[in-house]
């Protein structure tokens, strides 16, 4: 291992401080981000009619004016992590040639699974194929509605499944979903994740967004270049999670309303956020190894048996076709989906395309040192795959099972629970309306619901350990009020967001935070690149 650009030996060594009776690893990083979250969450708090035109304002010039910074950094990674995994670079190994694993491959796709999509995508798993299916205002490059929302519902006309229109519309339903939660998005955690384990295990440099720059900052890293770095990486991980929570939580008060008949209102969700972020605090304070790995391993395991459930009591060779159609419409698409030039379909590429791509960068900083972190001892080539191909698999079954099963219920059965939710725009609902149409819809909406609820404590803990690492200055046993202050920012956040504007302050949130740290996310490729380079030159 080499020891270029070591931790400077009085920084790795600073001792802890006193603040309000706690030890505090007191650094730049942990004292800017901390005040300003804060004042974020009180400012929030107190002025919440303020907070929800401001965000409504910010998302909608942020959507329009960056998009194309967005869709540049979305492409420039992917073409990077291909470039990367199969050429000569893909070979070196990730802390050295005798590196050997931590964890097994199905627990290491299990937990980068967990802590990457999880509450996404059974919030979107049903509404998001079908709210392109329908088309209207979110016609994917401006593909022609197969029916009329307005007219069709009040006359119950239902289009003919067998009309080739209609079998476009589902198909390019599916694909474009996955164009969402498919490779480009992987690619952003995958280039943040491969720069800090390289950099890390390679290089002897602590896990810090900042390490991957010393290529170009070299000893300045230490300083301001790098504080300000490890900020922006701060900032866009407890807002990304702040945007997931929010979504879990409201999912999860709408099951519970559906179920239950416990009413949808700010308490319920306040109450939810309180709860879970507690029991996110049992699991951060238990470490990587114990409390995150189980429920990872646990979660992963329920995901799969309530997808089988889905494939096996929905039309499973609908299901199964929808899969292989899919697979080649986004094959197919993938290009014109990726262009951001002279684009008709503003509502479709600004309200979800540019949305999701913002989302996925202010992920990046945890998403991606938490991969890092768990990636030691894999080469580089195998490291993209996982990352890349294997979730995006996933991610392709599932929506096929997910939304193929809802848009059958709709072609063959005229069921209109699921589009008439989607076309109101309460997308937190359609979950459990598709499972109205199945046997067993009361078991199946409460395993949903537990896999929201744990996916939204793996998505916490783990950020909160990630985050307080980056704070800490690279310390991995940085004190425990210090996780419990960061796994408490989080729920925070999310409250302050949702009082402060829902969904739409929720989305604007990431594509704010997004914005500068996609800027970090080239530099990281760049830097990365130069690093790979120079460890393959070298002799053995």
């Amino acid at each position: 291992m080499h020891e270029e650009g070591k931790q400077p030996q009085h920084m790795r060594e600073r001792e802890y401080r006193k603040l309000f009776g706690l030890e505090i690893y007191l650094t730049p990083v942990f004292v800017i981000s901390s005040i300003a979250i804060v004042v974020f969450i009180i400012g929030s708090l107190i002025f919440q009619e303020g907070a929800t035109k401001l965000f409504g304002n910010l998302r909608v010039w942020l959507t329009t004016n960056l998009d194309w910074l967005f869709m540049i950094s979305t492409n420039l990674v992917f073409l990077f992590c291909l470039v990367v995994a199969f050429s000569p670079l893909g070979k070196v190994r990730l802390g050295g040639a005798d590196a050997k694993p931590e964890y097994s491959y199905l627990t290491w796709l299990a937990m980068i699974f967990a802590a990457g999509v999880g509450i996404g995508l059974l919030f979107f798993g049903v509404s998001e194929p079908v709210t392109y299916f329908q088309g209207g205002n979110y016609s994917p490059l401006g593909t022609e509605t197969v029916y009329d929302p307005e007219t069709d519902y009040n006359a119950g006309n239902v289009p003919d499944a067998s009309d080739p229109k209609v079998q476009t519309a589902a198909s390019l339903g599916i694909a474009t979903t996955v164009f969402h939660w498919g490779l480009q998005g992987w690619a952003i955690y995958g280039v943040v994740g491969l720069a800090l384990a390289f950099f890390a295990y390679n290089r002897g440099l602590p896990l810090l967004i900042r390490s991957a720059f010393y290529p170009i900052f070299g000893d300045r890293i230490w300083g301001w270049p790098g504080h300000i770095i490890d900020t922006f990486a701060i900032f866009a991980g407890i807002f990304g999670l702040a945007t997931s929570l929010g979504l879990g939580v409201q999912q999860v008060t709408s099951g519970l309303n559906h179920l239950f008949g416990i009413p949808v209102n700010p308490v319920t969700m306040v109450l939810l956020i309180v709860g879970i972020t507690a029991i996110a605090l049992i699991s951060v304070m238990t470490g990587i190894n114990v409390g995150i790995k189980r429920l990872s391993q646990f979660n992963i395991i329920l995901a799969f048996l309530l997808l089988a459930a889905i494939i096996l009591l929905g039309p499973t060779l609908y299901i199964l076709r929808t899969l292989f159609t899919g697979l080649g419409t986004y094959v197919m698409k993938i290009v014109p989906l990726s262009n951001w030039i002279g684009r008709e379909d503003t509502g479709f590429f600004h309200d979800w395309t540019t949305f999701y791509w913002a989302w996925w960068i202010a992920w990046a900083p945890f998403i991606g040192t938490f991969i890092a972190r768990i990636s030691k001892g894999r080469t580089v080539r195998e490291f993209v795959i996982f990352v890349l191909l294997l979730p995006t698999l996933l991610c392709l079954i599932w929506f096929s099972a997910f939304g193929g099963t809802a848009i059958h219920q709709f072609l063959t059965e005229g069921y209109t629970g699921v589009t008439e939710n989607v076309e109101t725009y309460t997308y937190e609902l359609a979950l459990f309306k598709m499972f109205e149409g199945l046997p067993w819809a009361t078991l199946l909406s409460c395993v949903a619901m537990t896999l929201t609820i744990i996916f939204f404590v793996t998505s916490s803990d783990s950020g909160s350990l990630i985050i307080d690492i980056i704070a800490a200055g690279g310390k991995v046993d940085a004190p425990i009020p210090q996780r419990v202050f960061w796994c408490t920012a989080e729920g925070l956040v999310a409250i302050a967001l949702l009082l402060g504007g829902g969904l739409k302050a929720l989305q604007a949130a990431s594509l704010a935070t997004g914005f500068p740290f996609a800027i970090v996310l080239l530099g990281m490729g760049v830097c990365v690149w130069i690093g790979l380079s120079k460890e393959v030159r070298q002799p053995e």
